[in-house]
């Protein structure tokens, strides 16, 4: 495989930028960029970098020798200073050494093919990225760290177990002995009912990720950004005493109690002339009917507008909020939680209601295990194998047929650890990866 880099921080002005080489030959390609400067394996150095142009960078280096590295492969890292000019002169530097720009998933993608990693170790890369709280770091780190393969393994073994004595069976058959182990049927239950409890356990990412959307409405210069931006924790939305600022939808996330939110500000409702705006009143009007909960956000008690917003979201669910209560008088008994978005006043109980207000309980379940639909499908096939083979035991039909089946649940956990993969497989999976990683 060829020597490949790219840079594994978001390509913005920062402190330091993180740049990761693999690949056979990566080293002599470092020698020339840092000039025959000495390093030790695994240690951390300060080197001066030289590109086209001359010096580049003082940047920290780490040199990983394979098969002891990440990917398998000799590999090395560099941490430069973040500015863009300083991102450019790596990045040509690196093709001017013969090194170049990795795909997506590209070092984990080396890292399975080198058998660093069962490919379900590789999706749970991914997951341990995306994951936003702790109860997502969590799930995915038992996939990552071995849990799930470990797992997969210890029950891949018990159905070889039960392969051996079928075929022993089939052995003694041949030889025309009438002895049958009674005791087969009893134990393929218990590892079919041992897949059962492991599958129950699992979780779909997708399901477990997917996120509680929250949509804010409310009439113009209701403070609805304000609100929107004292949520997140900070400015993320304009804020304007200018009527209709907010002119698209913009969100953010929340996190709140270990949960996660995904926020939307919307733009105020009126009767308005502005095309812009216009287009971002017509788009919130269709985000009403897609949001999982609507916060209206108010100043007085107009109860002829609350009514409004309340038909326009149908069946979602709606919570009436006022905001301002450091500038006006709160109508006690009118709305569901009282905010000042300044002030910052009865945010801790808008929370809450918010939590309250969605159905968490998945979330609250104690899965193991971070799954997604490849798994699902696979673990279909073999408790359907599994069954058959318990058919076919309890109607004493051919142990030929029995072992095909244990044959064909043993290879669906072969194809879940990456032992069995085709090239699509892993076109699929890595495709979904960012550069760098």
């Amino acid at each position: 495989m060829s020597v490949v880099f790219a840079l594994a921080t978001p390509p913005a002005k920062s402190a330091i930028c993180v740049f990761r080489v693999s690949g056979a030959g990566c080293l002599g390609g470092l020698s020339k960029l840092i000039n025959g400067s000495k390093y030790n394996i695994g240690s951390f150095h300060v080197k001066s970098f030289f590109g086209v142009s001359g010096l580049i960078d003082k940047a920290g280096l780490v040199v990983f020798e394979g098969p002891n590295s990440y990917t398998g492969e000799d590999s090395f890292e560099v941490y430069a200073h973040g500015g863009l000019g300083v991102m450019s002169s790596f990045v040509n530097a690196f093709k001017g050494v013969g090194f170049e720009e990795a795909a997506g998933g590209e070092f984990t993608k080396r890292a399975f093919l080198n058998n660093k990693i069962s490919l379900q170790e590789a999706e749970a890369v991914v997951d341990l990225i995306d994951a936003v709280d702790e109860k997502e770091v969590a799930l995915a780190g038992r996939s990552l760290f071995g849990g799930l393969s470990g797992d997969i393994v210890d029950l891949a073994e018990s159905i070889d177990m039960l392969r051996v004595r079928v075929e022993a069976e089939i052995d003694f058959s041949d030889e025309g002995n009438e002895y049958f182990d009674e005791t087969l049927l009893d134990d393929l239950l218990v590892v079919k009912n041992n897949v059962v409890s492991f599958i129950s356990g699992c979780i779909n990412k997708k399901s477990y990720f997917q996120k509680n959307n929250i949509l804010l409405v409310g009439p113009v210069n209701s403070g609805k950004s304000s609100v929107f931006n004292r949520l997140l924790g900070f400015e993320r939305a304009i804020v304007s005493d200018v009527p209709g600022t907010t002119r698209d939808i913009v969100n953010g996330e929340l996190f709140y109690e270990s949960n996660s939110f995904s926020v939307f500000d919307s733009a105020g409702l009126r009767d308005t002339s502005d095309v812009v705006e216009g287009v971002g009143i017509k788009n919130t009007l269709n985000e009403i009917k897609s949001a999982d909960l609507v916060v209206g956000v108010f100043e007085s008690n107009d109860e002829s507008m609350i009514k409004k917003f309340k038909s326009l979201a149908e069946k979602n669910k709606f919570v009436c909020i006022q905001n301002k209560i450091d500038l006006n008088e709160k109508k006690v008994g009118f709305f569901d939680c009282y905010v000042s978005a300044k002030t910052g006043a009865g945010f801790e109980d808008l929370k809450k209601i918010i939590t309250k207000s969605f159905d968490l309980s998945l979330r609250e379940e104690k899965f193991t295990y971070l799954v997604r639909e490849r798994h699902e499908n696979i673990f279909k096939d073999v408790l359907l194998s599994l069954s058959s083979a318990c058919d076919g035991l309890e109607q004493k039909t051919s142990l030929e047929l029995v072992a095909e089946d244990l044959k064909n649940a043993r290879s669906g956990f072969d194809e879940l650890v990456g032992k069995k993969f085709s090239d699509s497989l892993l076109g699929d999976i890595f495709s979904s990866y960012c550069i760098g990683k």
